[in-house]
């Protein structure tokens, strides 16, 4: 090929990042820029979309910039972002209102509405069940309290289909993002005309569905002088942002797993074929016949900044030397603390327990434990937390074979130790890990720099380091994880009375 460079592009919650890669996988720029978030009420979590292109329109030059590299050298573009957020469009394609982020929470009612009028017939269609994380409650939600804008509607992007729409002027989405709609048919890897029907959606205002590495266009002449990319350049559909970082860290084999340590913790397991076990969650894979599971606790990278905030950030407010200071005195203290134990509870919990009234602790203190030791500690419970989560698969027939690590916690050496020994699971490390890498390669399988996906993953993505559990620590861990557990199980209780108590005031 004579063009010799990739660009991912993904749209995460906070920012939008844009990443050139070159075909063996090296990364040649990243650029960067923050998206904002409106509250307008408790619950509610939206975005402007136009803000969304906006942001590519300052990343994407700035990326190029950083990677040196001519507009004509970029062979293919791939895009990704969160699942489940709809954006909808008038009949001149003008988007009607501000879109529905997936952590809004505005749809409860509407979700246990469908759960209890058509659960079964959700689960056996979609794989998943229906909560206000997912598009079918948020369109029942509009349908019911904004009717003037679904009447108006006439195209339902989701939102990396909306963002790349803006490059090439098409309307298309991939199967993974029919399914985080929740309204897609497994058997036929499409729309399901019956889930639609639940929210009165007509099928000729939903997306073709196509392959994610498909070319769907070319970078159009507006918005090659908007972003500095080469008019015509190749555009493929890409997909959500989990689906292409779990392919980007090359977890194409089932029972292969990967933890991302982000603001929350997120388990991943490649399964051949589908495994359907609410409230996990259950979507395709970019290889045909896989598919992977999703489960996560609330607190994980987000705790970790929650305990440098207050006790390591020195009056400089260097957040990284506060880091880098954890790290070293976590590595100092001996395994379990001696005798300190966190549960990572801060916002609630997900799974496995999907009780928001629990709360975080610090158990066993004395006055010998020092800074170090909560560091420690929190590296610890967070990786409990994370075998609750394995355990809790495992309870379902899940099995997992090794774990790669995503995400910000992968770089501490200690963490990624401690993680190892309380899994009892090898935790190998790879040399890129978020979705713009992964939406990059799959731009390169579209524009055929690569075979195929598994080419794609043996030519660029690359293990920096392992680490095997240690047996003795494993073993004293999972006695340790006993105490976890006992002592999570004895406090859930007590967080209920003080949550009580407080909203009493």
């Amino acid at each position: 090929m004579t063009e010799s460079y990739l660009l991912g592009v993904d749209l995460g919650a906070g920012s939008l990042k844009a990443t050139i890669i070159d075909l063996e996988g090296r990364v040649a720029g990243e650029g960067a820029h923050p998206i904002e978030t409106a509250i307008p009420r408790f619950g509610w979590s939206e975005q402007d979309p136009d803000s969304w292109y906006a942001a590519l329109c300052e990343a994407v030059p700035a990326a190029l910039r950083a990677a040196g590299v001519a507009p004509g050298s970029i062979a293919g573009v791939g895009l990704s972002a969160g699942a489940h957020i709809p954006v909808l469009t008038d009949e001149a394609d003008r988007v009607l209102r501000p879109a529905i982020m997936w952590n809004d929470q505005r749809s409860a009612a509407e979700a246990r509405a469908l759960h209890e009028a058509a659960g079964e017939l959700i689960l056996g269609k979609s794989l998943n069940r229906v909560n206000p994380t997912w598009s079918l409650a948020m369109l029942k939600w509009l349908a019911r309290h904004e009717p003037e804008v679904v009447a108006r509607a006439r195209r339902l992007y989701l939102a990396k289909d909306y963002l790349r729409s803006r490059l090439t002027g098409t309307w298309e989405t991939d199967y993974s993002d029919v399914l985080g709609a929740l309204m897609a048919d497994d058997a036929t890897r499409s729309w399901s005309p019956e889930l639609a029907a639940l929210v009165d959606w007509p099928l000729d205002r939903l997306p073709p569905v196509v392959r994610p590495e498909a070319v769907v266009g070319g970078v159009t002449r507006a918005a090659a002088e908007a972003t500095g990319l080469a008019e015509g350049t190749p555009v493929v559909c890409g997909s959500n942002d989990t689906t292409v970082e779990f392919f980007g860290v090359g977890a194409v084999e089932p029972g292969m797993g990967a933890v991302k340590l982000a603001t929350a913790g997120v388990l991943f397991l490649a399964t051949q074929g589908p495994a359907v076990h609410p409230p996990i969650s259950c979507y395709p894979h970019i290889l045909d016949g896989l598919y992977y599971t999703a489960t996560g606790t609330n607190s994980c990278a987000s705790a970790h900044r929650w305990l440098r905030d207050r006790f390591f950030l020195g009056e400089d407010g260097d957040g990284a030397a506060a880091f880098a200071e954890m790290d070293r005195l976590a590595a100092e203290i001996p395994p379990g603390s001696e005798g300190l134990l966190f549960h990572p509870y801060l916002q609630g919990e997900r799974a496995p327990y999907w009780d928001p009234l629990l709360r975080a602790d610090f158990v066993g203190m004395t006055m010998s434990h020092r800074r170090g030791h909560f560091a420690r500690a929190l590296y610890e419970g967070i990786a409990f937390s994370i075998r609750d989560l394995l355990e809790a698969a495992r309870g379902l027939g899940l099995a997992f074979s090794t774990i790669r690590l995503m995400g910000g916690g992968a770089r501490s050496e200690t963490w990624r130790q401690i993680i190892a020994d309380v899994t009892g699971l090898e935790i190998e490390r790879p040399a890129n890990g978020d979705a713009s890498f992964g939406a990059a390669l799959v731009a390169g399988v579209g524009v055929g720099a690569f075979e195929g996906p598994r080419q794609a993953v043996e030519r660029c993505v690359r293990i920096l380091d392992r680490r095997p559990p240690d047996p003795a620590r494993h073993a004293f861990y999972s006695e340790l994880f006993a105490v976890y557990k006992e002592a999570q199980a004895a406090l859930a209780p007590v967080n209920h009375r003080l949550h009580a108590l407080v909203e009493r005031e």
